[in-house]
């Protein structure tokens, strides 16, 4: 049974719609919070098959709020990644595998948008599927870095710098209240909150779909079968 641990860096933001996923295929997780009192960022992966790095509302890794706990986590996820298990980021998360995989990531602004995910149609993803996005900056991602899916604008929205090591610039398993306690929990908050709360709650079905054979897609990747 693979066992993940899932690095927490706000009180809003979790697993969301993939913790039934996760759990479906007996795939245990463990939240971990360095943020919490007594909590920290373990040095070494330990007996975890793999690592999850959410999101973090308004925190960034190039601009605005640092997030704190970034010099251990970049450590944690670069061991990660030297002894070749899976790590996967969202948001924040994925800035943070960038950097810890060779790449790097510059300065841009809070945002929270709903946008569509267009595949490599060789990817076994869905060609089309919506994706939620809360964060600040952006990747900067070497040129042989894999590029799954992007938005409209031509813009990475997942990427893969090796086969089992994930970035994804939104959360595919972001309900609307996880995006309504963010806005809630700090002061610093995107513009048009409002309009892209409404787009969630418009794709919230579809999203939830998407993510049936996207956690097929993640799971066979990161190889936690």
């Amino acid at each position: 049974m693979a066992e993940l641990w899932v690095l927490q860096h706000t009180e809003a933001e979790y697993l969301g719609f993939m913790e039934d996923h996760l759990e479906g295929r007996n795939v245990r997780f463990r939240y971990l919070r360095p943020f919490a009192p007594g909590g920290f960022v373990p040095e070494k992966p330990g007996r975890a098959d793999g690592l999850i790095l959410l999101g973090g509302g308004p925190y960034g890794v190039a601009s605005g709020h640092i997030l704190p706990s970034l010099g251990p986590e970049l450590r944690l996820a670069s061991a990660f990644l030297a002894e070749g298990l899976p790590v996967v980021g969202f948001g924040l998360g994925a800035l943070i595998l960038s950097i810890a995989a060779g790449s790097g990531a510059d300065d841009a602004p809070l945002r929270f948008t709903v946008e569509q995910a267009f595949a490599d149609p060789a990817s076994g993803l869905p060609e089309v599927f919506p994706m939620a996005s809360y964060l600040r900056d952006r990747p900067v991602l070497r040129p042989d870095c894999e590029v799954v899916a992007r938005n409209a604008a031509g813009d990475p929205l997942i990427f893969a710098p090796r086969p089992n090591a994930i970035g994804f610039l939104g959360h595919p398993g972001m309900k609307r209240g996880m995006a309504e306690d963010l806005i809630m929990e700090f002061a610093d908050t995107p513009d048009d909150c409002p309009e892209a709360l409404a787009a969630l709650g418009r794709e919230q079905a579809d999203l939830a779909e998407a993510l049936g054979p996207l956690m097929v897609w993640l799971v066979a990747r990161c190889g936690w079968m």
